[in-house]
């Protein structure tokens, strides 16, 4: 018998006609009013309508009213409902960097960050949209040093790194292994598709493709 290989659930996106992997998706329900909303969870009841986390793809489901045909009916869309679903997941990866803080799995500043480093005890490296590309260089040559598949996150500002450390404004954190960590990168790898971010593979600084679980 073969070797089993788990079953990654796939979709279609509607504006693209792309497959990729569902948890790499942003996905789109249905209000009771007809108004399409951001499913953030990708847990509402209901015929689920999937768009690649791009800009350009977004606005394209919109503007060719893709979303009409994809739940076969007429249909309400927000005209900023591309701000609100960048709100939606700045705020679920400033919340679960919170949780992973609180956890212990997460550190800020960079004598913390290089510490963690030095430890081989980092999954994600972020690095605030704001901060100085001199201090991002260095970091970026401890991680290609200490550990060259760490990924760099670059999705959230100081501020809204700040809030996640309790903190008024936050350039360097870090991010120990485990399902906090995972749950974050696949939050910032939607995020960044919608944005100006990125997320790098630290020791090729190239973009990662998103990937689902």
């Amino acid at each position: 018998m073969g070797k089993r290989t788990d079953h990654v659930p796939e979709r279609t996106c509607i504006a693209t006609r792309e497959t990729h992997p569902r948890a790499a998706l942003l996905r789109f329900v249905l209000a009771p009013g007809g108004e399409v909303v951001f499913d953030l969870k990708g847990d509402l009841p209901g015929r689920g309508a999937w768009v690649k986390p791009a800009r350009d793809a977004l606005e394209e489901a919109i503007g060719r009213r893709a979303f009409s045909r994809a739940f076969r009916a007429q249909v309400k869309v927000p005209a900023d409902l591309p701000e609100r679903v960048v709100a939606q997941l700045r705020e679920a990866a400033v919340s679960t960097l919170s949780m992973a803080r609180k956890a212990g799995e997460a550190v800020a500043g960079f004598e913390k960050v290089r510490e963690a480093l030095r430890d081989g005890d980092v999954a994600v490296l972020l690095e605030a949209t704001d901060g100085a590309q001199d201090g991002q260089r260095k970091v970026m040559a401890l991680a290609q040093a200490a550990k060259p598949d760490v990924a760099l996150v670059e999705t959230l500002d100081s501020r809204e790194l700040g809030l996640a450390f309790g903190r008024e404004r936050v350039i360097h954190a870090a991010m120990k292994p485990g399902g906090l960590a995972r749950k974050f990168l696949q939050l910032a790898r939607k995020l960044a598709g919608l944005t100006n971010g990125r997320v790098l593979a630290a020791a090729r600084q190239e973009e990662m493709e998103p990937d689902g679980r």
